[in-house]
């Protein structure tokens, strides 16, 4: 292979990998679907390709949308809560052009595989609409009615408030040592009426199964983990987790990834990951 068709692929390679990730929720499904799309662009036709980007964008696509349907079937038999693996990344929206939440992703765990497809290659990665009927296979005005429903489901759960790194922090922090005591007045000070906690272990550690709704029990909760491993509970690090401010900790030896979704002020939503296999590509020292 030419030189210049590698330096095509590793040019695409972090936009494929993001657009697979958002397509699956999974680094590890998304490195084997753009390891996939390598093998198919070695035995190209570069010649015949006007547009590699877009060329690739289709393929990628396409081995998602497939890997979507048993991505499904795995679901509905998971232990628990299913979260998509966090993303740890910077807080610059500069270097995040998809800028999606957490909740954002859970959102399109809803969608049917066409729409989520229609709604990320058009309205998140910016493919034009008849591209991105061309790449799941639907005419133009169909593509448009599937992105039209997703971004209708999807809108109900976009974040109305953004939070500054430096709120971020302060509140990721507070909210960590008010759990690590049970300090049940800096909990209610910080949680909103309505407030859940999704908490995903994937069979492989203790952890929450079902939503926890309300601030009530939500203050018994961490009053009883404050009081059975609180002393055990250690602070990582401030980090962002698909867009939400969060932390990385280490609770009676387990590493948990949480994030906080806020409004105006206060979580609404708290996110922890402690299921191993989500948590393999974390650095921590």
């Amino acid at each position: 292979m030419r030189p210049d068709a590698v330096a095509t692929f590793e040019t695409q390679r972090p936009r494929l990998l993001r657009l697979a990730y958002r397509m699956l929720g999974s680094h590890a499904e998304a490195e084997d679907m753009v390891q996939e799309a390598w093998l198919r662009w070695q035995n190209g036709d570069h010649g015949q390709i006007a547009e590699p980007a877009a060329w690739l964008t289709r393929v990628v696509s396409r081995l998602c949308l497939d890997q979507m349907k048993s991505a499904r079937a795995r679901r509905e038999t998971y232990p628990g809560t299913w979260l998509p693996e966090p993303l740890i990344e910077e807080a610059d929206d500069a270097l995040r052009p998809d800028n999606l939440t957490l909740s954002l992703m859970l959102a399109l765990e809803r969608l049917s595989p066409l729409e989520r497809a229609a709604f990320l290659l058009h309205d998140v990665f910016g493919q034009p609409m008849d591209d991105v009927a061309g790449t799941i296979g639907r005419s133009p005005a169909a593509t448009r009615q599937l992105a039209a429903r997703a971004r209708a489901h999807v809108q109900i759960d976009r974040p109305r408030y953004d939070v500054s790194r430096a709120a971020g922090e302060e509140l990721a922090r507070a909210f960590f040592h008010a759990c690590k005591t049970g300090d049940a007045a800096a909990l209610s000070a910080m949680l909103a009426s309505g407030a859940t906690l999704h908490s995903d272990g994937g069979g492989k550690v203790v952890t929450v199964l079902n939503v926890i709704e309300g601030v009530e029990n939500l203050l018994r909760l961490f009053e009883n983990l404050a009081r059975k491993v609180g002393d055990g509970m250690e602070f990582l690090g401030y980090t962002v987790i698909d867009g939400l401010p969060g932390f990385v900790s280490r609770q009676g030896g387990t590493i948990q990834t949480t994030a906080l979704e806020v409004e105006d002020g206060r979580i609404t939503r708290i996110y922890i990951t402690r299921n191993p296999d989500k948590l393999t590509g974390l650095a921590i020292h």
